[in-house]
């Protein structure tokens, strides 16, 4: 199946337009001309080989959604002319605990990645979203709300459900008071969430100018974190802070912030390792944890809370030609709050 791209043919290697062929459709496939595709922070460590050894050319690129075009003869999932979301990964190895748990996410084997992975086959490259057309098992693909709008849909296949998972993991609710650490392509979503669920959200920024932003967006409370004396009256208050900062910081100074019981879970990947106070730890039974994506159940879900509380993540759509920009714009923290591919361009 002939299929256009953006690639990335080295580390040091702008994105360019490709070919290649994508798999005919087996039995249970389901294709799907691709409307918009997200840039995540991910695509571009692994474009500029920040994370290890990469596959090259690669095609990044895992928020993605469009429609379906074709679907093998044993489909029964989705239909032709359906509105289709296909996430982080593309597959797992389905009869592990997890997977059978529909956390395909933690799969015991490895999920397989969207991109700059091999296949389960052991030597077919996975290449991802930027592109015009996708093939996907119908089980690792989900349906898309109609009232939604596809461009802010994209971002929710990875920021999304990055926020969604812990959320509704650690039960937020109308009466629980929930930290957001960041306002980011990952942090606006946990705000948006959160609210919805009825808690009370305070946004930890170090940029004021996003303050206007936040409430906008349902946040209660709004503390800039350039001056640690703003956190001081905040000791001992929160139900569960959500860390979506990559940045190295002192984390003990927000454990502190967790009342007893409370969790902290990070979800921002830092550079270095956090050196945790156990004493910040012990004094009120808190935990830090950690929350990855969620599975395809867990992804239809928010999904479908999207479409109830008409929620979608704050979007730059732009054209395939100026996604080198994009990328050097996303690096220095210049956009509100996460640009999206318009497929038709490429």
């Amino acid at each position: 199946m002939k299929t256009r791209a953006l690639a990335v043919h080295g580390a040091s290697a702008p994105l360019t337009p490709w070919e290649f062929d994508r798999r005919e459709l087996r039995s249970g496939d389901v294709a799907l001309d691709i409307a918009f595709a997200g840039i995540c922070h991910s695509d571009i460590h692994q474009a500029r080989e920040e994370w290890g050894p990469a596959i090259f050319p690669m095609v990044p690129g895992h928020e993605i959604v469009g429609t379906v075009r074709e679907i093998g003869s044993a489909v029964t999932k989705f239909a032709v002319g359906d509105r289709i979301g296909v996430g982080v990964f593309v597959d797992s190895c389905r009869r592990c605990v997890n997977c059978l748990r529909g956390l395909e996410q933690y799969c015991t084997e490895g999920m397989t990645g969207t991109y700059n992975t091999l296949e389960r086959d052991g030597s077919t490259v996975a290449m991802g979203g930027y592109s015009n057309i996708f093939v996907i098992d119908q089980d690792y693909a989900v349906h898309v709300p109609e009232n939604l709008d596809m461009a802010g849909v994209a971002p929710l296949l990875c920021a999304g459900i990055t926020l969604y998972s812990p959320l509704k993991n650690w039960d937020a609710k109308p009466g629980m008071k929930v930290g957001v650490m960041g306002l980011g392509g990952l942090g606006h979503m946990g705000v948006k969430f959160a609210a919805a669920l009825g808690a009370d959200v305070t946004v930890f920024s170090h940029s004021p100018s996003k303050e206007a932003d936040a409430k906008a967006m349902g946040a209660h409370h709004f503390v800039v974190t350039k001056d640690p004396k703003n956190l001081a009256p905040l000791a001992a208050s929160f139900d569960l802070i959500l860390n979506t900062v990559s940045a190295e910081l002192d984390i003990n100074i927000y454990l502190n912030l967790l009342k007893l019981d409370g969790t902290l879970v990070v979800i921002g990947l830092p550079g270095k390792p956090y050196a945790v106070e156990a004493g910040t730890l012990l004094g009120a039974r808190r935990s830090m944890s950690g929350s990855m994506i969620g599975g395809i159940a867990e992804m239809q879900e928010m999904l479908d809370f999207c479409g109830t509380h008409n929620i979608t993540s704050d979007v730059e759509v732009i054209t395939a030609d100026y996604v080198n920009t994009a990328y050097d714009r996303t690096v220095a923290s210049d956009v509100k709050y996460r640009f999206v591919i318009d497929a038709s361009t490429i």
